[in-house]
């Protein structure tokens, strides 16, 4: 599994409109292009992190070109709600432990 990890600040009073344009990007890519999802997480007020799951590395890096136009609609949403977006890692997942991986 492979993950990459965002960072987000959002302009004042925009939070909604991020949050709107996140989920339906986050929905399409899943759909569309092969994601296992992502998690959007709250660090303050205006600053946000998410992470997103992908099978592996060769399918993230490939992905972007099976998105229909309405992701352009989302993805503008995010843009003009935030002041800054970019990926601050891109990791190989080594254990996964979250609850429904995990053996009894």
């Amino acid at each position: 599994m492979y993950i990459v990890l965002y960072s987000f600040k959002v302009i004042p009073k925009h939070v909604d409109t991020f949050i709107k344009g996140w989920k339906g990007l986050t929905n399409l890519i899943y759909k569309y292009e092969g994601s296992l999802g992502s998690r959007l997480h709250k660090k303050n007020h205006l600053e946000y992190i998410a992470y997103a799951q992908w099978p592996n590395k060769n399918i993230f890096e490939a992905s972007g070109g099976n998105l229909p136009k309405e992701a352009n609609k989302y993805r503008d949403l995010m843009r003009t709600s935030c002041d800054k977006i970019e990926i601050i890692h891109k990791l190989d997942v080594v254990e996964d432990l979250l609850a429904k991986n995990l053996k009894d």
